[in-house]
């Protein structure tokens, strides 16, 4: 649970992690690690990471960013530019060091939000933005605010953890982000970028879409040193269909 300690606390390795973020539920009893949404609950005993869209608006909240805060929604002939796969989310302008202060001032509200529900951790989603930027935002724009918002965290006690975007190299790292949440990095042969930069504070998850053969691999290959789940796709709570959840034997 989280604290007003000097330092933030750190997942255990190889802790099976559960990945709920689609919707919560109550975990397997052997379930150390529990990643759930801003807007849910942390479980007690268990190491709780709470998500947050960090670089993009969250859904529905578009509206509200475009009348409190213009300037920070990144634009293209005067329309936001969205994320393709997630139509509802604009990316946000963190192209300039006022514009990463004053988006860290409105997304520190949901690391508040977090610290005091009891999470430990946050992971910040969307770091690699600037992929679906048309190069108005670069890797060092969005490491620069991943180093303020880690910053932030801290101070309230959470530890930060790196969403994907292994095309930082280790600019996340020297940001001051403490572990990693990567998916499909064994399908992108990409899970060594970041066991080399976080050791074993490294969630894996791989999903049931691409098979099940990368999460067999993942497993024989680490396994035994960080957390490796597989999970449905849309990360279904359980009890709805398609809700699918496994760990290394």
């Amino acid at each position: 649970m989280a604290s007003c300690s000097p330092g933030p606390t750190f997942p255990p390795a190889a802790g099976r992690a559960d990945y709920q973020i689609g919707g919560a539920y109550r975990p397997d009893d052997d379930v150390a690690i529990v990643i759930r949404d801003v807007a849910d609950t942390p479980v007690a005993g268990r190491y709780n990471i709470c998500y947050v869209n960090a670089f993009q608006t969250q859904p529905g909240t578009l509206p509200r960013w475009r009348r409190e805060h213009p300037g920070l929604v990144l634009s293209k002939a005067g329309a936001p530019v969205t994320d393709p796969d997630w139509p509802g989310e604009a990316l946000l302008d963190t192209s300039t060091p006022a514009n990463r202060t004053a988006i860290v001032s409105v997304i520190g509200k949901d690391l508040e939000r977090c610290a005091q529900a009891g999470f430990d951790a946050v992971e910040l989603d969307n770091l690699d933005s600037y992929l679906r930027s048309g190069g108005r935002i670069s890797p060092a724009d969005n490491a620069a605010m991943a180093g303020l918002l880690a910053r932030r965290a801290h101070s309230l006690g959470m530890a930060a953890a790196q969403k994907n975007a292994p095309e930082i190299g280790d600019a996340g790292r020297r940001a001051g982000l403490d572990l990693a949440v990567a998916e499909e990095c064994q399908v992108y042969d990409e899970c060594d970028h970041y066991t080399r930069l976080y050791g074993s504070r490294v969630i894996e998850i791989e999903y049931t879409d691409n098979g099940v053969r990368a999460f067999e691999q993942a497993c024989r290959a680490r396994g035994s040193r960080i957390s490796v789940l597989l999970r449905d796709r849309d990360v279904v709570p359980r009890g709805r269909r398609g809700h699918v959840a496994r760990w290394c034997s």
